[in-house]
C-alpha cells in the first residue's frame, strides 16, 4: 500500500466510502482517516472541503437511485434537508478552527451512543411505526437536521449514520426509507459546507475530484444494494460499521 501513489488509494478508499455512505451513512469516518494519512501536510480545513468534495458526488448518486426506487416522502426529507443546509454553513464557519485532535473524541462518544441504543432496541427500524404525526414530526425533523447540520460542516464524520439513527430511533422509520431521507439531508449539508469551504480556498481540488469520481461508483453500487437487501441488511451494516469505527477511534486515542 506504502509503494502506491496516495492518489491510488485515496480513490480506494473514497469508492469504500461510496458504498458505505449509500447503505448506512458514515463515509466520511473512511475518507477522512484517509485524507490524514495521505496528504499529512493538509490542515484541518483542507481535510474537511476535500472530503465533502468527493462525498457530495457519491450523495447525489446515491440520492438518485434511493429516489426512483424507494421513493422517499419529501414532505419530511426536504424541510430537514433544507434547514441542515443552514446548520451546516454555520458549522463550517466553525470547523476551520477547530484542531486535529479534537476530532476522533468527539465522534467516539457519539458513536457509542447510537451503536449501544440500536443494539439494545432489536426490533428497532425493522418496520416503519412513526412516534409523532403532524406538525410536531415535521418540527422534529427539522430540530434534529439542523443540529446535525451544524455537526457535518464543523467535522462531519458519521453523519449519514447519525442521520440514519435519528430517522430510525427518534421518528420511527424503518431503516431502508430512513437511509433514503437521510441521503436527500445529507446531499444538503455538504452543498452548505462546500458554500464555506470553497470560496475560502479550503478544496484540494485534484485529490477531490479524483476521490469524487470514485465515490460515486461506491455510491451508487451501495444503493443499488441497500434497496436489494432492504432494511434487515441495512441494519446489520449500520451495527457492524458502528462497531469497527468504535474500535479503531478508541485504538488511535488510547495510542
Amino acid at each position: 500500500m506504502n509503494d502506491l501513489p496516495p492518489e491510488v488509494w485515496l480513490g480506494l478508499a473514497a469508492l469504500v466510502a461510496g458504498w458505505i455512505d449509500a447503505v448506512v451513512g458514515g463515509g466520511g469516518l473512511v475518507q477522512i482517516p484517509a485524507l490524514l494519512l495521505g496528504v499529512p501536510g493538509a490542515t484541518p480545513a483542507q481535510v474537511l472541503a476535500t472530503n465533502k468534495l468527493s462525498s457530495i458526488a457519491g450523495t447525489v448518486s446515491s440520492t438518485a437511485t434511493y429516489c426512483r426506487r424507494v421513493r422517499p416522502d419529501l414532505r419530511t426529507a426536504v424541510p430537514m434537508a433544507a434547514v441542515a443546509l443552514v446548520g451546516a454553513m454555520g458549522g463550517a464557519l466553525i470547523g476551520v478552527h477547530i484542531p486535529k485532535s479534537a476530532f476522533n473524541p468527539i465522534v467516539l462518544v457519539m458513536l457509542v451512543l447510537v451503536g449501544a441504543y440500536t443494539l439494545l432496541k432489536p426490533d428497532l427500524g425493522s418496520v416503519t411505526a412513526l412516534r409523532h404525526i403532524g406538525t410536531r414530526h415535521t418540527a422534529l425533523a427539522m430540530l434534529t437536521g439542523f443540529a446535525i447540520g451544524v455537526y457535518d460542516g464543523a467535522l462531519g464524520p458519521g453523519t449519514g449514520s447519525f442521520l440514519v439513527f435519528t430517522l430510525v430511533g427518534l421518528l420511527g422509520y424503518a431503516f431502508l426509507p430512513a437511509t433514503a431521507k437521510a441521503k436527500i439531508v445529507n446531499l444538503a449539508t455538504n452543498i452548505g459546507a462546500l458554500v464555506v469551504f470553497i470560496p475560502g480556498g479550503h478544496v484540494m481540488w485534484r485529490t477531490g475530484l479524483i476521490m469524487a469520481a470514485c465515490n460515486v461508483i461506491g455510491g451508487y453500487a451501495g444503493a443499488r444494494t441497500a434497496v436489494a437487501r432492504g432494511s434487515g441488511f441495512v441494519r446489520a451494516v449500520f451495527i457492524l460499521l458502528v462497531g469497527a469505527f468504535i474500535i479503531r477511534l478508541g485504538w488511535q486515542i488510547a495510542g
